[in-house]
């Protein structure tokens, strides 16, 4: 199955997501269209939040450290305060995905946050990033504050719940919906 085929529905603020993102070109031979999502919209509209918040933290954070060893990626580093705001870093995502560059921000700001635990929540660091990914980075501030780019997200979001998205990461194959960047090997597996 081509990774064209493939859809992957993210959170820049989703440790999984990254894990997800990182390696899905390797596992699926090229890489998935990105779709970007605001995890806290669909916290509020399957009723409950996420782990992060709860007595589960410790132990999914190793299962998460342990993951990306198992996976030959490199170890997390964790931002103080994770999980932040993500809400204007999805945003970014949006515009970037306007600027035809959704990929190169979305690897880039992952490696920002995960790689070397950095705040990416505010407009200085995502205007950093924006620039390292070949992004006019002096138009990032304006565009996310813009209301057809916070439209945008919310109707993405929306479509994404409409569809099933219930968590992040979420990969999509036609109709058929795969929660957890641990799914990810089961894509070719997938009928055609």
């Amino acid at each position: 199955m081509a990774g064209g085929d493939v859809e992957l529905y993210f959170d820049l603020g989703s440790p999984y997501a990254h894990l997800a993102v990182a390696r899905a070109e390797r596992v699926l031979g090229r890489p998935p269209a990105l779709r970007p999502v605001l995890l806290g919209a669909i916290f509020a509209a399957r009723g409950f939040g996420s782990w992060s918040q709860s007595a589960q933290r410790e132990g999914r954070i190793a299962e998460l450290e342990g993951r990306a060893a198992r996976y030959g990626l490199p170890p997390f580093v964790w931002p103080d305060g994770w999980p932040l705001d993500g809400l204007t870093a999805m945003r970014a995502c949006v515009w970037a995905e306007a600027q035809g560059a959704l990929d190169r921000f979305v690897h880039t700001a992952f490696a920002h946050e995960f790689g070397r635990g950095e705040d990416i929540s505010g407009i200085p660091a995502l205007a950093a990033i924006a620039a390292e990914a070949g992004l006019p980075d002096g138009e990032l501030e304006a565009a996310v504050a813009s209301p057809p780019v916070k439209a945008r997200l919310r109707e993405l979001t929306e479509q994404a719940w409409e569809r099933g998205v219930r968590g992040i990461p979420t990969i999509a194959v036609g109709e058929t919906l795969l929660y957890g960047d641990d799914q990810l090997e089961q894509v070719p597996l997938l009928p055609k």
